[in-house]
């Protein structure tokens, strides 16, 4: 079917009702199956559109490869994806939900570590001292990089966090992290603060369309305002 459209959105979560919200709002009744662990929806009264439930990250990697037509996921996400995939997808919109910050944090007690200033001295005193380099936990490494890089901060080396990240500094994976935070109240519950000048990205929720897809699609798109 040649107008088929195909729309990812989030698998789980308050983003995954918030997408659906969305959609509804905009007049897509969203159909889904009573099963629990059903991964695709259809929308009332069209047929050609079909909805696939993606993590938030696949959702940016399938939109591009092409495989999603249109998806809903957050701008931190598609800002990390590599500049050949970024450029593959289009923001239509910037959505009123899913709003968080990706932040530089550091344990409360590092006392003399305001700004990202004073995080490069520390790092220099780290890397003469110990001969190592301050170690920083991430989700972000791309995003981390180009902000720290672009602050002037060499002295370092990023570990993967594959969840949790706030719990490195307290079990020794780390000295700081950065990572995306909505309140900061998982932050403080670990003895976190961010930094005075530590913010890296404000991110929200997009609605995204594969480049390639869109003047095709806009006749759709136009439904969304």
């Amino acid at each position: 079917m040649n107008n088929r459209i195909i729309i990812g959105l989030p698998s789980k979560g308050r983003l995954k009702d918030k997408a659906i919200s969305f959609f509804e709002g905009n007049g897509f009744k969203i159909l889904q199956s009573d099963k629990e662990r059903n991964y695709f929806a259809s929308v009332e009264n069209r047929s050609n559109i079909k909805i696939i439930f993606l993590h938030a990250k696949e959702i940016i990697q399938r939109l591009g490869d092409g495989t999603l037509d249109v998806g809903i996921s957050g701008l931190d996400l598609l800002n990390e994806s590599e500049k050949n995939l970024r450029d593959k997808i289009v923001i239509k919109n910037k959505l009123n939900f899913g709003k968080a910050n990706l932040v530089v944090a550091v344990p409360d007690d590092w006392i003399d570590v305001q700004t990202i200033a004073d995080l490069e001295e520390i790092s220099f005193d780290i890397r003469s001292k110990r001969n190592t380099r301050l170690r920083i936990a991430t989700k972000y490494p791309n995003l981390t990089n180009d902000f720290l890089l672009s602050k002037g901060v060499t002295q370092y080396r990023l570990i993967s966090s594959l969840g949790a990240t706030e719990t490195y500094p307290f079990i020794g994976s780390s000295e700081i992290i950065t990572d995306i935070t909505s309140t900061g109240k998982t932050l403080a519950d670990n003895n976190l603060r961010v930094l005075k000048d530590g913010q890296i990205l404000v991110s929200t929720a997009c609605l995204f369309v594969a480049k390639k897809k869109a003047a095709k699609l806009q006749p759709f798109l136009n439904s969304f305002s």
